[in-house]
């Protein structure tokens, strides 16, 4: 959606007010005078009750599925004075984002109150610039692992009273079950409650809806370290065997070089060990996997999940599945490089600037990379990996499957 993909009369500015869970008491002289003032008023249900009926403006609950009966809505009220409710900060994952994307910042007049995430650390005392805060709302609850570490502190935005109880499971099932966890419930309004527990033992019955859980992420010694870097143990992915070794992944991700936001398309999945750990490096980058067998396209959903990026879409048959998706910042060809035209498609997909890498393992494949190096320029390089394994009572290094690895960049318009 574009920024100004609804032409809404900049002369008359929406409001977007934050507003808590103290209502009409907590808010400023600027924002009371906007609600009196306006038209109509849309909001949750919850966000209007919060509101002294005093009859001047229409009240309009938000509809359900909202995203996509937003547009004719605000088509419906345009010209009106039209006030927007949010909960706390509406830019902290808020209606604020959706709104200025829609109609653009020029058109917005937006009265912050403090976020959920902003009263919790005020609670708790801890720093918010230091808290990485992911939301459940709308998202797959495993988001949050990969934010886990021992000692770090987490905030999860929740999607109703159920969330504490599903993120402790999840805790402990990852090897964080003695982590603290906190639940703020009606923070700021006159039924804030607080409780705590581990997340292991967590007994708490189902609170109120709108909460917000902290972590203070206690990690079991004998788990399995999952760090952010490339290279995840082997061991972690479910799968036939089909995956890049966690030494030559490090190095291949490297060579990628994903940044916040890319998009990689990774083009022979197998356990999708690379589209994952392409995502796991920041929370916004993204990735698309293809693969053509069904059983590791489900092998591939699981281990995202597994591992914390739900998101990775995962699709069939390369090049034919190409079609419909943004171009991508960086191309990944981990199998297939021998497949007529593929090579080609993936080269032509690739945005100006992009970057390429591509793993061979065959003699035949690997012929074809130095024939692209001398077509596209680029780096050649051979990888070799030895590993210690048991020899009788000794130890001996144990060569694995040479790979030979070319990267390049696109060149730009």
């Amino acid at each position: 959606m574009s920024a100004a993909a609804l032409d809404w009369p900049v002369a008359q500015p929406i409001t977007v007010i934050g507003i808590g869970a103290d209502g009409w008491d907590g808010l400023g002289g600027l924002a009371r005078r906007a609600l009196t003032d306006a038209e109509v008023v849309l909001g949750s249900a919850r966000q209007l009750a919060l509101l002294p009926d005093d009859g001047r403006a229409a009240r309009v609950s938000w509809p359900s599925p909202l995203l996509p009966a937003l547009t004719g809505l605000l088509k419906r009220y345009a010209g009106e004075r039209v006030c927007v409710l949010a909960s706390g900060d509406p830019m902290f994952y808020g209606i604020g984002v959706t709104l200025a994307r829609l109609v653009g910042a020029h058109a917005l007049r937006v009265l912050p109150q403090p976020s959920s995430a902003s009263l919790a650390c005020a609670r708790l005392g801890w720093a918010l610039a230091e808290t990485p805060v992911v939301s459940a709302v709308g998202r797959r609850l495993e988001t949050v692992l990969p934010e886990l570490a021992d000692g770090r502190r987490v905030l999860l935005l929740s999607t109703d009273e159920h969330t504490p109880a599903r993120l402790a499971e999840l805790l402990a099932r990852n090897g964080f079950g003695e982590s603290t966890v906190t639940v703020l419930e009606q923070l700021g309004g006159p039924g804030e409650r607080i409780v705590a527990g581990t997340a292991a033992t967590w007994a708490h019955p189902p609170g109120d809806a709108l909460n917000i859980v902290a972590v203070d992420c206690v990690a079991d010694p004998a788990a399995v370290r999952l760090s952010r870097l490339p290279g995840l143990p082997d061991t972690v992915y479910g799968g036939d065997g089909q995956l890049t070794k966690s030494e030559v992944r490090a190095l291949t991700i490297a060579a990628l070089a994903p940044a916040p936001g890319e998009l990689l398309w990774d083009v022979g999945g197998g356990s999708g060990t690379i589209a994952i750990e392409w995502c796991r490096t920041h929370p916004s980058c993204r990735a698309v996997t293809f693969e053509r067998w069904e059983a590791r396209r489900e092998q591939i959903g699981a281990n995202a999940t597994a591992l914390g990026v739900p998101g990775v879409e995962v699709r069939g048959t390369a090049p034919q599945s190409f079609v419909d998706l943004p171009a991508p910042d960086a191309v990944f060809l981990g199998g297939g490089l021998t497949q007529d035209g593929l090579v080609d498609a993936c080269w032509g997909a690739l945005r100006p600037g992009g970057r390429l890498v591509a793993n061979a393992v065959t003699a035949e494949s690997e012929s074809l990379l130095l024939t692209l190096s001398a077509t596209h320029g680029g780096t050649l390089r051979r990888i070799q990996i030895h590993r210690g394994e048991p020899l009788g009572g000794f130890t001996a290094w144990r060569p694995q499957l040479p790979v030979a690895q070319w990267s390049v960049r696109k060149p730009g318009d």
